[in-house]
């Protein structure tokens, strides 16, 4: 037979026809027809039949599929359908060589083959010059090229290639070279093993960065204003000098913006270099501006058009630009529609319900030196809110979730109560913060919006398993915390996941011991809305400890301190001055035994004290794990009844059950703000006074402060000592002669860079810088004789354990080493266990 075959080169554009059998050039003969085919002239069949040849991992009906040509089509023999099919299988780069081949033909019906010869398949892959501890990083963005199986084709190749490039150009090694070896795998057949080999070069930093044309600008506002290049200071550890392209160029726009805030409204940049210079043993880079600044321009007169709800006079408060004040147009933008504090034209009649609100500033004219605006307004109607969905809530239930949410159905939409929902939803702690989602989709033809929260849960609950030293022993706690515990489905087991939970309500169980010198046993339960329609919280909790010196009951020896105790609390959300205030009181009863407990300079018997206190509190702060802003204050009172002074008795040493009595005032504040991203400054202080009645009584020797340590429990606390931590010092380092103080003060600044938001993981590092002190009598004190101390520490947030952490610090005036130059000497390690120290 007489085969003859229409060749397709690996371009696809020439058709080659040849005869195995005939010489060069020589007419082919069909042998089925016996008559002579030109083939300078096109001539027309009908396809027979296609078949596909050398297809080993690609689908033969895929093939033909793909080129276009079916059975029983009329095709045209040469024509540009046969390159088009070429031309398609060529698209799908699976091929290394494409061919369509007559296979016979039967008078005017023709037999196609298709002959394909596929890549290999890719296998695996490895890396060269570089640590093993950067391969997860360079497979987390080769992973969606490299896919074990698919054909290995030139372009995943390099778009793996490209990807690694751009990881470590990001991480500044802008001389990245990378080469692949390929070789056949050996474990699977047809396939390859490609090999990374990565050369990273040296990292090249940004060694300056000159602007030319500067006049009216200062140098080093323009360095802040490019926020991602930044040239290689000692200082800049949080943020390494590197060159992005991308983010250069928007770094242009930053600079640009700035020139805008101070006046130079025409500010551009005439033209920029980056280039490389050798500087001793390595390549550093520099970038050069020109920048022409323009004049300086102000505000001329700023006029409204559409506004009905509200006058003139009332916008122009909100915006705040005088006629004459320096141009700024950041400011402009801000003041109308994106001020993160609320204090812009959109968020006011957002607030009153005009979803559909638009702004647009017109510059109306330029004079000289001024620029005339008018801020031309479309209030929009009124939109209400429609339906309120939750979505994702697994395991809490939806009126814990509703109770807190300010977006009501039928209530005008308001901005500030969509953020301030979602502020409180972020406080309960029982939802993932970085997913959290707030939807609001719009219905126009009915004016109203519906708004879905989209939440997912995370665990709250927490298990405590601690060891701590105290004194001169070792102390083990144990103890759980449910956040969101449900009493109401206590007595439905069928609901139990694992355990009741859903409704909001906390309970927890804590026991500490060192064995048998000391017990301690805690107990207490909140529920936060009693009654369910007003944020009205209900505490009960209670206690009891032991704490002996290991003697017998039969002993003389016997020392013993046993301490009982209840507490019931109510709590209320307030209005006025806003609602971030809330007011808290509760009546405490505590018993304390003692039997020649001389640790505490009383005589043996039983003292009972009954104390009221009341805490008044604003908690502003926008996330309680890692706060990036916001305030936390609380001021406490708590005190007794002046029993002496009502009944004359003072407490002589004869009288076997004697009444405490004292007045104690508590002041705490916690200020947060953001410095750079991830970048938290923390302020606090607190202060504390204990004070008396009765002149002749003086202070209780009872619920005095001691000041130091890490603040968590330990022997001191069951003596009716306030704990108030203080890195850098033991407790101890700063006792008041011993018997505890009766006033204190403390002061810190903490810097805090959060490592990873992973809210199943939470970690961040600080750095720290106390400074405070304790007095033993309220004449003694001086708020500026303060102790110091400065260290560093780490804090990683597991939800089933609480706050985890270390810190190390260094007590700049412990007493007893004065002169002494080793600084170990100085440092002290606290642990966090489950709880941040107070």
């Amino acid at each position: 037979m007489i085969k003859r075959t229409l060749f397709a080169s690996t371009l696809g554009l020439t058709l080659l026809w040849t005869n195995l059998y005939a010489q060069k050039n020589s007419p082919l003969v069909d042998s089925n027809e016996a008559k002579m085919l030109d083939y300078n002239h096109t001539q027309t069949y009908e396809i027979g039949g296609i078949n596909v040849k050398g297809a080993i991992y690609t689908d033969a009906n895929g093939i033909i599929a793909i080129t276009g040509l079916t059975i029983g089509e009329t095709i045209r023999i040469p024509s540009d359908q046969i390159s088009k099919a070429i031309r398609n299988l060529w698209k799908q780069q699976l091929f290394v060589d494409v061919a369509i081949n007559i296979e016979k033909t039967i008078g005017d019906i023709v037999f196609l083959e298709i002959e394909v010869q596929e890549y290999p398949r890719f296998a695996r892959h490895g890396y060269k010059g570089i640590p093993k501890g950067q391969h997860d990083d360079a497979n987390a963005v080769v992973q969606r090229y490299l896919q074990k199986g698919r054909a290995a084709t030139p372009a995943m190749k390099q778009s793996a290639i490209n990807a690694l490039k751009k990881l470590y150009i990001e991480k500044g090694f802008l001389d990245v070279a990378i080469e692949v070896d390929e070789t056949e795998d050996v474990i699977l057949k047809n396939s390859i093993r490609w090999i990374f080999n990565i050369q990273k070069g040296k990292r090249v930093r940004i060694a300056k960065i000159n602007f030319h044309g500067v006049k009216n600008a200062k140098k080093g506002k323009l360095y802040r204003s490019m926020k991602e290049t930044k040239r290689n200071n000692f200082w800049a550890i949080f943020k390494p000098s590197k060159f992005i392209q991308e983010e250069y160029e928007v770094d242009k726009n930053n600079l640009i913006a700035y020139y805008n805030s101070i006046g130079h409204r025409d500010a551009r940049i005439l033209k920029d270099s980056v280039y490389f210079v050798q500087k001793k043993n390595r390549k550093v880079l520099h970038i050069d501006m020109q920048v022409e600044e323009g004049n300086i321009y102000r505000f001329g007169s700023i006029k409204f058009k559409g506004n009905t709800i509200y006058s003139d006079r009332i916008l122009k408060n909100i915006i705040g630009i005088e006629k004459g004040a320096i141009y700024d147009k950041d400011l402009l933008t801000t003041r109308l529609e994106f001020d993160k504090n609320g204090r812009d034209l959109k968020t006011l009649y957002m607030d009153n319900g005009h979803l559909f609100f638009r702004v647009d500033p017109i510059e109306k004219g330029i004079r000289e030196d001024s620029i005339d605006y008018e801020i031309r307004i479309v209030e929009g109607p009124v939109a209400k809110i429609g339906a309120v969905r939750i979505i994702g809530n697994t395991r809490t239930s939806e009126h814990v979730i509703r109770r807190e949410l300010r977006t009501l159905p039928g209530n005008n939409f308001s901005r500030s109560d969509l953020i301030r929902s979602q502020r409180e939803l972020m406080a309960l702690n029982y939802f993932n913060p970085e997913t959290m989602q707030i939807n609001t989709p719009v219905n126009i033809e009915r004016g109203t919006v519906d708004i879905e929260y989209v939440l997912e849960e995370k665990i709250s609950d927490q298990i405590e398993l601690s060891a701590g030293w105290g004194g001169t022993t070792v102390f083990g706690t144990a103890g759980i915390k449910l956040t969101n515990f449900s009493l109401r489905k206590f007595f439905q087991p069928k609901t139990w996941n694992p355990l009741p939970a859903g409704d909001g309500q906390t309970l927890s169980f804590r026991i500490q011991t060192n064995g048998p010198s000391y017990q301690s046993y805690n107990f207490s339960f909140t529920e936060p809305w009693l009654g369910g329609k007003k944020p009205n919280s209900l505490t009960f909790s209670a206690y009891y400890s032991n704490f002996t010196n290991g003697y017998t009951e039969e002993s003389s020896a016997l020392r013993r301190l046993q301490v009982t105790g209840a507490t019931i609390g109510w709590g209320t959300r307030l209005r006025f001055p806003d609602d971030f205030f809330v007011y808290q009181a509760s009546l405490n009863y505590k018993k304390m035994d003692l039997l020649r407990w001389d640790d505490i300079n009383v005589p043996s018997g039983t003292y009972h004290n009954l104390s009221f206190n009341q805490t008044i509190s604003r908690n502003s702060v926008d996330n309680p794990i890692f706060p990036t802003k916001g305030s936390n204050i609380a001021l406490s009172m708590s005190f007794t009844l002046p029993y002496s002074l009502l009944s004359n008795n003072n407490e002589t040493s004869g009288t076997k059950d004697r009444l405490v009595e004292y007045h104690k005032w508590d002041f705490t504040t916690e200020w947060y703000g953001k410095i750079a991203k991830n970048f938290v400054v923390k302020i606090g202080g607190k202060m504390g006074f204990l004070g008396y009645y009765n002149p002749d009584l003086g202070v209780t020797p009872f619920d005095r402060y001691e000041l130091g340590g890490n603040g968590l429990s330990n022997p001191q606390t069951v003596q009716g000592r306030d704990v108030i931590s203080m890195r850098g010092y033991e407790l101890g380092d700063l006792a008041a002669n011993g018997a505890g103080a009766t006033i204190y003060n403390k002061f810190s600044l903490e810097f805090r860079y959060l490592i990873s938001p992973n809210p199943s993981a939470t970690i961040w590092a600080l750095a720290f810088l106390e400074a405070g002190n304790a007095w033993s009598n309220a004449k003694d004190y001086n708020p500026f004789d303060l102790k110091r101390s400065a260290g560093l520490g780490f804090r990683i947030f597991l939800p089933m354990f609480g706050t985890l952490g270390v810190d190390y610090g260094i007590g700049f005036d412990k007493p007893n080493l004065s002169g002494v130059k080793d600084f170990t000497k100085y440092g002290t390690f606290n642990i966090v266990l489950g709880v941040e120290p107070k």
